[in-house]
């Protein structure tokens, strides 16, 4: 009997099953030896009983057991959260697939406001009410979160998407029963940029151009950070080059911070706001600090500012 996989994506754009399938061949082989149980993207395969009421979001998920899980996504709304854990519950090995998934990703930027608040936003022109109709559309929870802050998950695989070949080596990995080789390196580590451990006192909009000559290769490119770019390369977790340069740093760009924290249960806002500090560099020069968090909302990081009527 084959191994069965099981997938299913929540709270997410579908890039990282879209990446997965660009492996191409090598994803064939694996089909070869594997069992796809459920995967909503590549087969059509019901996981709500029509006879429960599913579609509130408190009805009855059926899902196929499974060896290996993987979930992308994060979890915002109670249908989701019905999804992961029926996932949780028939997977012996769960998965949190990309960035959204492991960290909140970038639909956790709404966790900035209220969900009353998001809605009144969305359908600024309408009404919310009769927009979203009981029993027809899933009622939000009060905040995106990630997966593992609902379900336990064995493997977590950060990314935005993650690279397709990782996905590979921890499905392989998992099959042979052994524990994945996951990268726990900053994207610095693996940068070969020229630091000269002085930056400047002020940071630059994200828009402005590196300082660069598009005919040398990128290790002979000064440091972005030292050039005053908010580059977030050195709480970020990396991997998204591989074994090579990263990538935002191969495109003369800022790391953005899709990996997420480098450390577990790192905060890539506060840790950067030390970072700028120790170095020297003004804080207030930063235009949406908040923005630091894009990629990593989850686990209560991003939270509505609070009235200062409130708190007084």
């Amino acid at each position: 009997m084959l191994p069965r996989l099981s997938f299913e994506c929540l709270h997410g754009c579908s890039g990282c099953e879209m990446a997965l399938l660009d492996c191409g061949e090598q994803l064939l082989g694996l089909f070869d030896r594997v069992e796809i149980v459920h995967f909503p993207l590549l087969m059509d395969h019901k996981y709500q009983n029509p006879l429960s009421g599913a579609s509130d979001g408190e009805g009855e998920i059926i899902l196929p057991e499974a060896e290996i899980g993987l979930v992308s996504g994060g979890v915002a709304n109670t249908e989701q959260l019905q999804v992961a854990r029926a996932m949780r519950a028939q997977c012996r090995t769960l998965i949190s697939l990309g960035t959204c998934a492991t960290h909140g990703g970038i639909p956790a930027l709404r966790n900035q406001w209220t969900s009353e608040a998001t809605l009144q936003t969305v359908f600024a022109y309408g009404s919310p009410e009769k927009a979203l109709l009981p029993g027809e559309v899933p009622a939000l929870l009060d905040r995106v979160y990630s997966v593992d802050e609902q379900v336990a998950v064995d493997v977590a695989l950060p990314g935005c998407p993650p690279r397709p070949e990782m996905m590979l080596e921890v499905i392989e990995a998992l099959l042979r029963r052994e524990s994945p080789d996951l990268a726990h390196k900053s994207v610095c580590e693996t940068c070969p940029v020229i630091r000269q451990g002085k930056g400047q006192g002020t940071m630059r909009r994200f828009l402005a151009n590196a300082d660069y000559d598009p005919e040398e290769p990128v290790d002979q490119m000064r440091c972005l950070l030292e050039q005053g770019l908010l580059c977030m390369g050195p709480v970020t977790a990396g991997g998204c080059g591989g074994r090579e340069t990263p990538l935002c740093i191969r495109a003369r760009v800022p790391c953005r911070g899709c990996y997420g924290p480098v450390r577990p249960g790192g905060n890539q806002l506060l840790d950067m706001m030390n970072g700028l500090a120790s170095n020297g560099i003004d804080y207030r020069s930063l235009v949406d600090r908040k923005s630091l968090l894009r990629f990593s909302g989850g686990h209560g990081l991003l939270k509505p500012a609070r009235n200062r009527k409130e708190s007084n």
